[in-house]
């Protein structure tokens, strides 16, 4: 797609937990520019092309990952004139908050794709340090008002790995005890199941899934804020 003679794409930052840490999927481009850097999957705009459409595509093209298996909201607009060497380029970007998946399988015009963990990450190609840590900081900061931490986590989780994953996305460690508290007495977080499981030689744990709140009432606080 070209508005006024600039190109428009679209880039996706998708964030997963892996291992215990908060990675972002990436791509290592194929061709020029920035060939064999490694870069957020993305792509141009096709004419007629919705941008949420897009980001979709491009995912499937260069990923071979379900654009349906997570939240995925549009995080913001890019268009320094010098973004780009190929000429004047706006960008898209899309954030994406995902549960662990398995390997992506490279397509379309990558030579490659994996999932890094973000910590001490950096020189991707063309902008998209920026669009990543852009993209980081809004999940970080969504995890405080809304119920999102529970897109990371499969249909039913117990607490204690909700929990997780406020310490890996916050980079914090959080009261247990406080953290349950807070979280069950927020309207409409979380359901109990009415089930439980027991996860390596530990007492048995309740089981929850994501409940029907769109707004944390009250908010959890990233430590020391």
């Amino acid at each position: 797609m070209t508005i006024n003679g600039s190109a428009v794409t679209v880039d996706l930052v998708l964030l997963t937990i892996r291992a215990g840490a908060l990675h972002v999927l990436l791509i290592r481009r194929g061709i020029p520019p920035f060939k064999g850097r490694w870069a957020l999957p993305g792509g141009f705009v096709l004419s007629g092309e919705d941008l949420e459409d897009a980001a979709r595509r491009e995912l499937r093209e260069e990923t071979g990952l379900d654009p349906t298996a997570g939240h995925l909201e549009q995080l913001g607009t890019y268009g320094t004139p010098d973004r780009d060497p190929r000429g004047r380029v706006f960008t898209v970007a899309y954030l994406a908050l995902l549960p662990d998946l398995p390997a992506p399988v490279a397509g379309s015009d990558a030579a490659g794709a994996d999932w890094l963990a973000i910590e001490g990450l950096e020189d991707l190609a063309f902008d998209h340090d920026r669009i990543l840590a852009d993209g980081v900081e809004r999940a970080r900061a969504k995890l405080e008002y809304t119920p999102l931490a529970t897109a990371f986590c499969p249909p039913e989780f117990t607490i204690a790995e909700l929990r997780g994953v406020y310490e890996t996305v916050w980079r914090a460690r959080i009261d247990a005890r406080n953290f349950h508290r807070k979280v069950t007495g927020a309207d409409g977080f979380v359901e109990a199941t009415g089930q439980s499981v027991t996860r390596e030689r530990g007492r048995p744990a309740q089981l929850f899934r994501r409940g029907p709140a769109a707004l944390l009432h009250p908010p959890l606080l990233r430590p020391g804020s």
